[in-house]
């Protein structure tokens, strides 16, 4: 199973690319894999969980500071 921080690390080797192609979108990265740009914190949370369940994986809005939230939180965002 990939660490939180490898993913942290696949993101910040893309993330040139992403902030160019899709500044303020919202990306999932699973298995150091982009698997995912969206609209919406929402939109990436819901999917990352039907695919992922409970992860690793990383939500990370491109271009903006990392914003932590605890896997619970996001699970009520997502099923609310």
């Amino acid at each position: 199973m990939t660490e939180l921080s490898e993913e942290i690390a696949a993101y910040e080797s893309m993330r040139g690319d992403l902030e160019t192609k899709h500044f303020g979108k919202w990306v999932v990265v699973h298995d150091r894999t982009l698997t995912g740009v969206y609209d919406s914190f929402e939109s990436a949370a819901e999917n990352a969980v039907k695919m992922f369940g409970r992860g690793p994986y990383l939500i990370r809005q491109i271009g903006m500071p990392p914003l932590t939230l605890p896997a619970s939180v996001m699970y009520r965002l997502v099923h609310a």
